[in-house]
């Protein structure tokens, strides 16, 4: 079975947050440890979407496998929701970091951090597996155009000339519980940073705190704003056009603003980014 896209870059900032946490020592720590493996998947997750659309906008060759089309899906569910969870283990640390900072060290060693990205993708597995399966499990016998640049779950949903209705339940259901799970761990992370921070009497601890979280709270926002949007509804209450625009944002736009929201508010990435970048301008190859 062929599937034809009709469509009305990896994200490099994805990658150098990557590359940049991984060479520099000083940012070998727990948070940063969640922002590489937040990078990585961003970089993962986007490179699943963007170059496959980039190819068929330059070649015009708008056609995708049935196997294609399911390794995409599969592989967008499992990414998207391990970013789901990495944003939850994320505020947890900045609960450790602001709530409990005697402790910080030994709360969030290294075999907790570990655990807990390992559990992230263990589940953005389980996602990927459920999506895919419930999905393609349909009969497809009517058209085998995608209203979508990519294969998407509504998007795929709508081909099917099966009951639906079932799978949509199971779709739905299992993002309710996962949004919700991961948004009442980051919200009660956050009622207690802000009851610690109204605690505190320096200005200076206001600031340091409040600018420690900023840049979670940022990306949180942007993401669940449009996973929600898509995700949490029935497929028929959503328009193709909506849903596309929607999907730029989760797909290529959330990649590359992820990098820049934490790095432009944060002097241990700028001061580590201008080191490599020193290091690599000076370098050169020795001469024989």
């Amino acid at each position: 079975m062929t599937h034809t896209c009709r469509f009305s870059s990896s994200s490099p900032s994805s990658t150098w947050g990557f590359l940049l946490i991984l060479l520099d020592p000083r940012l070998h720590t727990p948070m940063y440890f969640f922002l590489g493996n937040l990078s990585l998947v961003d970089f993962c997750y986007s490179s699943v979407v963007t170059p496959s659309v980039m190819a068929r906008l330059l070649t015009g060759n708008k056609v995708i496998s049935y196997n294609a089309c399911a390794a995409q899906m599969f592989l967008f569910a499992t990414l998207i929701c391990v970013e789901n969870y990495l944003f939850t283990a994320m505020a947890y640390d900045r609960y450790a970091a602001v709530c409990k900072p005697l402790h910080y060290t030994t709360t969030m060693r290294s075999s907790v951090c570990a655990g807990l990205v390992m559990g992230c993708y263990v589940l953005g597995f389980l996602n990927g597996c459920v999506h895919t399966g419930e999905t393609f499990s349909q009969s497809f016998c009517s058209s085998n155009m995608i209203h979508h640049f990519f294969c998407d779950v509504p998007a795929v949903m709508a081909l099917s000339c099966s009951d639906e209705r079932v799978t949509e339940l199971v779709v739905i259901y299992d993002a309710n519980i996962q949004i919700f799970f991961a948004m009442l761990v980051i919200s009660t992370s956050y009622v207690f940073i802000f009851h610690t921070i109204l605690r505190m009497h320096s200005a200076a601890g206001h600031h340091k705190a409040l600018s420690t979280c900023a840049s979670h709270f940022t990306a949180v926002s942007i993401f669940y704003v449009t996973t929600i949007f898509m995700y949490l509804q029935p497929s028929s209450s959503v328009s193709m056009d909506t849903a596309k625009i929607a999907s730029v944002f989760y797909t290529m736009v959330i990649p590359m603003l992820n990098p820049m929201v934490y790095s432009l508010r944060n002097k241990e990435v700028k001061r580590a980014f201008l080191k490599v970048t020193s290091a690599l301008i000076c370098w050169s190859p020795t001469k024989v």
